[in-house]
């Protein structure tokens, strides 16, 4: 009985030593260098990547980019490696939805409103989300290789919870600004300020799914 009570008591103390070593990070970010709005604040992602991996496991549940509008909702998508998601058509024309980028390309071919398809993302890293029939229409996945991601909040506040104690390094991403980073100790600390300027405006330039320029005189309502 007194080893089991024993045993108990280290089990314990190892669960608050483990919670007591987790720590916070906290900052703010400010975009600047050119028109900003409340939507250039919502695509911001920060994410912290401690040196000790961890086994990482994939979002689960219903992770979607709608197409509304000729427009994809979110603009901007954050998951880990791993993840499905789901691309459902909300509009009353046909998409065909693609992306050519390293590691995670798919192609979901061509289907009308109500209709949804999926894609696997694998591997870390960028992925471009472009519509095959609308030259316009673009979105991005960021693939992380670490669950510690967040939003800044509309006043440009954030706050990453329960960082594993070590060394690591903390990213600020935005796709119309040049990536932030900065090696950290360990988390904790004063709140961090990152400046990030954002300098790339309208449609980025691309190819559909075959390599070549869009139809510029392709039916406008298709």
């Amino acid at each position: 009985m007194r080893i089991l009570t024993a045993v108990m008591s280290l089990g314990l103390w190892l669960g608050v030593a483990a919670a007591s070593a987790a720590a916070d990070l906290k900052g703010s970010v400010s975009l600047g260098a050119g028109p900003v709005s409340t939507s250039d604040l919502d695509d911001t992602v920060v994410f912290y990547r401690p040196e000790a991996k961890s086994a990482l496991k994939p979002l689960t549940g219903d992770i979607t980019v709608t197409m509304r509008g000729k427009s994809f909702v979110p603009h901007v998508l954050t998951v880990t490696a791993g993840t499905r998601v789901r691309f459902p058509n909300g509009d009353p024309i046909l998409h065909n939805i693609f992306s050519t980028s390293s590691g995670n390309g798919f192609d979901l071919g061509l289907y009308g409103e109500g209709e949804s398809k999926s894609a696997v993302l694998q591997h870390p890293g960028l992925v471009r989300v472009y519509c095959n029939v609308h030259h316009e229409m673009f979105a991005y996945v960021l693939v992380l290789d670490t669950p510690y991601f967040t939003r800044p909040q509309p006043d440009g506040t954030f706050e990453l919870k329960g960082l594993p104690p070590g060394p690591g390094e903390i990213t600020v991403w935005n796709p119309r600004g040049e990536l932030w980073h900065q090696h950290l100790d360990g988390p904790g600390g004063a709140p961090l300020a990152v400046q990030l300027k954002l300098s790339r405006f309208g449609v980025p330039a691309h190819f559909n799914k075959f390599g070549k320029p869009y139809d510029k005189n392709a039916d406008p309502g298709y």
